[in-house]
């Protein structure tokens, strides 16, 4: 009997792929250490669903192998009706913002945007690609590096500290001077070291695959997606949805799920593994572990403290959210996504979601602050107070959107190691963590953002391919 640690997102997308793979409902065990599930994603109803405030994660994006995939789940699950999508031509999606140098500055979205000087780069954003060109082939074949550093090198100073850096905050609430760009865009890093140069092999390997037929658009969800140009999207009733759908579908298959289980340690012998809870002992043939590696760290030290070493070794921050709502539909005069903070800056805010302008809240006026990330201890200290974080949030939204009035509404959420960071070297540690487990021949899969990236997409993808493990292996 397989089990599964942690309700989360990647947990219950586990348990939806061993059903996939033809193993009985009756047969999978999910435990989760709370009382809820879903992880990070939590979408709140207000005014009677008038309005939503996300509270996490909000949108998916629709392309490459982990959207695709993604959407062929929901699919799956018929969610088809309940999806909400951002179009490419909508302002969400074209006006993307960075403040920096006390402003905000629209992102160039389109090929002309980016053939014009536009503040505040001092030069058009083409002019970075002739300085890739330029660069030519490192001296050195590099393990890994930051990802400022890279693109500095690349790309110069500018686009380093006005793109790149927000970026990071935006993806991983992290700073772009620890994280690894082997890790988070592999693809660019690859590219360097096989060609000599990233804009050299975006074109070479767009040469070598120029008459490859692919399959990857099979989903009837993912081709829609495509013909129709979403950009990103959402459901009805928020993210959560989701999650919801899931532990529905898991349910009316059997599957065995139990909340309040905190599984405390792990012990693996001849035939599985016995996992040691509060009041009881389960035992089981083979473990799903869908759990922030520190916890699961925590679980196997006594057993195996080598492991338990690595799986600590990747750290994690914390991040305020604070969801606010004004009864005007008037009081956002920008429109578009957001905006992300440029590091530079120095200011404890993030970023700032328009969640009005990506849907529809009429009347109302939503907006989502994140802010601390990386920096949250050195603005906020240990143990900040709710009240701290919502006012920080409304002095940045009067000095930088303007915004005079109280919010009519307010929620704050501050999420203790929520997001893993993926400092340089990252890639080596994960795979040094997954070999060990098959050295030791240890009846462990591994699944979430912690090992395959923070995006719901690379959640999911990640759930399917510790299952797809477990198989390879012969464990089920």
């Amino acid at each position: 009997m397989p089990s599964i640690l942690g309700g989360g997102l990647s947990g219950l997308s586990a348990a939806f792929y061993l059903l996939q793979k033809g193993v009985s409902g009756r047969q999978i065990q999910l435990f989760e250490a709370s009382a809820r599930y879903g992880g990070w994603i939590k979408s709140v109803q207000q005014k009677g669903g008038e309005f939503i405030f996300e509270c996490g994660p909000r949108t998916i994006r629709p392309v490459g192998e982990s959207g695709r995939n993604t959407l062929a789940l929901l699919e799956a699950l018929k969610l088809e009706q309940e999806i909400v999508p951002i179009l490419k031509s909508s302002p969400a999606a074209r006006r993307r913002m960075i403040y920096v140098n006390g402003q905000l500055h629209v992102l160039p979205s389109s090929l002309m945007g980016a053939l014009k000087k536009q503040s505040p780069f001092s030069r058009p954003l083409v002019a970075a690609l002739f300085h890739d060109i330029r660069t030519g082939k490192s001296s050195e074949l590099l393990e890994d590096e930051s990802m400022y550093s890279f693109v500095h090198r690349r790309f110069g100073q500018e686009i380093a500290d006005y793109a790149i850096s927000p970026m990071i905050c935006g993806i991983c609430a992290g700073n772009a001077k620890e994280i690894s760009v082997k890790f988070l865009m592999k693809d660019l890093f690859a590219k360097e070291q096989q060609y000599g140069g990233v804009v050299r092999g975006m074109l070479g390997s767009a040469l070598s695959s120029k008459n490859k037929k692919t399959n990857q658009d099979a989903s009837k969800l993912a081709q829609r997606a495509k013909t129709e140009k979403w950009s990103i999207y959402s459901l009805k009733g928020g993210l959560e949805t989701l999650p919801k759908t899931l532990f529905q579908h898991l349910n009316e298959n059997y599957v065995k799920i139990t909340p309040n289980s905190e599984c405390i340690s792990m012990n693996f012998g001849k035939n599985g593994v016995d996992l040691q809870f509060r009041d009881s002992t389960e035992a089981t043939e083979s473990v799903v572990a869908a759990l922030p590696s520190y916890k699961l760290s925590e679980i196997v030290k006594q057993q195996h403290p080598m492991l338990s070493e690595m799986l600590s070794g990747i750290p994690y921050v914390d991040v305020g959210v604070v969801n606010v709502q004004y009864s005007s539909p008037d009081v956002l005069k920008e429109q578009g996504f957001g905006f992300l903070a440029a590091p530079l800056e120095k200011i404890p805010i993030l970023g700032v979601i328009f969640d009005s302008c990506c849907f529809d809240t009429k009347p109302n006026t939503v907006l989502t602050v994140m802010m601390g990330g990386h920096w949250f201890r050195e603005y906020f200290g240990e143990s900040p107070k709710e009240g701290d974080l919502l006012a920080t949030a409304q002095k940045y939204l009067k000095e930088i959107l303007k915004i005079q009035e109280s919010p009519t509404e307010s929620r704050v959420n501050i999420l203790r190691k929520c997001i893993p960071q993926y400092i340089v070297g990252h890639h080596a540690r994960v795979e040094g963590i997954r070999k060990y487990i098959v050295d030791k021949k240890l009846p462990l899969s591994l699944c979430g953002a912690a090992y395959d990236g923070v995006g719901i997409n690379d959640v999911i993808l990640s759930a399917r391919s510790a299952v797809d493990a477990l198989k390879a292996n012969g464990i089920y």
